[in-house]
């Protein structure tokens, strides 16, 4: 039987009514419950009162316009959090750094360890066979580095369940997935923070050419999918002149199934040549979607469009552009010609390109009603939504309100039809119960059970957003092992204030909470 913390999300929810309506009908509970489900982490007890009071479509438009908001105390609690506002080369420096010169002094004291070197030692104490291992202590500067990642998991956490932004959280989660970069690939690590601070959070609800730009030249985004390998076959270098040795085949590039291709060493120099990964996906998934209409040409010719466009992992330095390692000759890309001796604008007319083509307002209104409305969203809804995306030249803030003001958002048929991802469950089960959040660790120790660990989505597709994705009788009983930690109050770092009869009828394992 549900409790009172959970007779909110047990409602059937519409929504009706554009946001600009002069006069708009009275708005149900069901319809504000169903606002709140798709458009935040989920309810809050009191959070259906409070936006009656307010009224939903101004709600709404709050929501859209995030600078409005006052997010103190979301600040307050991120303020312990020191890594999250270092620059990159600040993280390089004091944190991954000594942790990269501790391990490569390690390896180095254990390679004069080498076999024969017994006899010279001195003969063990008899003892010694039969005493306890000793724990290793440890490490100072591999647990620094550590933390870099530890605030930025523990930052996400604390944003979905307590900032009161949450359309603004949403989706950028939903834009990290879209331009995705994984933290395990070397050092793409020292630019997350970075990255999604300045590169994806400032651009969620703005222009997607500049959100366009600001991740495509992100060093995170130039190291993870090696376009900081990419160059001119005819930039002047001393490897690229060394022949191949006879009988060995050049790399290939690596595929979509095989992802980007593997960890470069950290400060190694680029190999010489064009690398097609970052150009790839950069129509197949940021842009133009794969049946975009592109071939293999406009591949190369968006590659050799991006040569010269680079960075130094050693340093943590941010992205810069090597005119003598850039492709200057003539290009053409989707039809439209770009002049030979263009430097740097090459990369500009392309984003331009890409931005304003039809497959991708196709595509970016296609990923935005399913994420809003439903797996398989209506064609006309998308074309309405790409429509409006086209008229305002990628007014991101104009697509989301075309999509959630829609009567589609509102149908029937979209009410409950989403699986939540595990962040999203985590996150709206600790919403719904009012939980206080002391450590989030612990929570994103439980998202890597559950098959998400933040910040770690190997391929450039990022997490998916449908239920084929996370319904399976193993993600149902991880599901189901948090609710009955959360329930007992068992979850490290995280207390609920519940009566012990709310307790015993906890129920947010149901497949009805896992919907929304």
């Amino acid at each position: 039987m549900w409790t009172r913390s959970f007779a909110v999300l047990s409602l059937l929810v519409v929504i009706a009514g554009r946001p600009e309506a002069e006069a708009p009908a009275p708005v149900s509970d069901e319809a504000i419950t169903h606002a709140l489900n798709r458009l935040t982490f989920g309810p809050r007890p009191g959070d259906v009162a409070r936006v009656k009071a307010m009224g939903l479509q101004k709600w709404v438009e709050l929501q859209l316009d995030p600078s409005r908001i006052d997010d103190a105390a979301l600040d307050a609690k991120l303020a312990r959090l020191e890594t999250l506002t270092l620059d990159s080369q600040t993280i390089q420096r004091d944190y991954s750094g000594p942790a990269m010169q501790a391990r490569r002094e390690r390896q180095r004291q254990n390679a004069t360890n080498e076999p024969g070197t017994e006899d010279m030692r001195p003969p063990a104490r008899p003892e010694a066979a039969t005493a306890r291992p000793r724990r290793s202590s440890p490490d100072p500067e591999q647990a620094k580095a550590r933390q870099v990642i530890a605030d930025l998991e523990e930052a996400k956490l604390l944003r979905a369940v307590y900032s009161e932004r949450q359309l603004q959280e949403v989706l950028v989660d939903f834009w990290f997935n879209h331009f995705n970069v994984f933290a395990g690939k070397g050092a793409t690590r020292n630019y997350l923070g970075q990255y999604e601070r300045d590169a994806i959070r400032p651009h969620v609800l703005g222009n997607f050419r500049d959100l366009l730009e600001a991740t495509a030249k992100s060093p995170a985004m130039l190291f993870y999918l090696d376009n900081w390998q990419n160059v001119s076959p005819d930039s002047p270098s001393p490897r690229a002149a060394q022949p191949r040795a006879p009988g060995r085949r050049a790399a290939a590039t690596p595929t979509r199934a095989e992802g980007p291709s593997p960890t470069s060493p950290e400060g190694a120099r680029p190999q010489r040549g064009i690398n097609e990964n970052f150009a790839r996906e950069l129509m197949e998934l940021h842009t133009l979607g794969v049946d975009g209409g592109y071939t293999q040409a406009d591949i190369v010719n968006v590659a050799r469009a991006f040569t010269g466009w680079t960075m130094q992992p050693r340093d943590g330095s941010g992205t810069r552009f090597a005119a003598r390692l850039h492709d200057d000759k003539a290009k053409t890309v989707l039809g439209h010609s770009i002049k030979a001796g263009g430097g740097q604008q090459d990369v500009e007319q392309v984003l331009d390109i890409l931005a304003a083509h039809r497959s991708t307002a196709k595509h970016i209104a296609l990923k935005l009603a399913v994420r809003f409305v439903s797996d398989t969203p209506p064609a006309a809804l998308v074309d309405r939504a790409a429509a409006r995306f086209t008229a305002t030249r990628g007014d991101l803030r104009e697509v989301v309100r075309t999509i959630v003001s829609s009567r589609e958002f509102a149908a029937p048929e979209a009410l409950r039809a989403k699986v939540k991802t595990p962040l999203d469950f985590v996150a709206s089960a600790l919403r719904a119960t009012g939980a206080e959040v002391r450590s989030a660790l612990p929570l994103a120790r439980e998202l890597r059970e559950m098959g998400m660990p933040l910040y770690f989505c190997q391929p450039p597709t990022g997490y998916d957003d449908t239920a084929a994705t996370w319904v399976s009788a193993g993600a149902l009983v991880s599901r189901m092992n948090f609710a009955v930690a959360l329930g007992k109050n068992q979850l490290r770092g995280v207390l609920v204030p519940l009566s012990e009869e709310e307790t015993v009828g906890l129920k947010i394992g149901a497949p009805e909470f896992q919907r929304q």
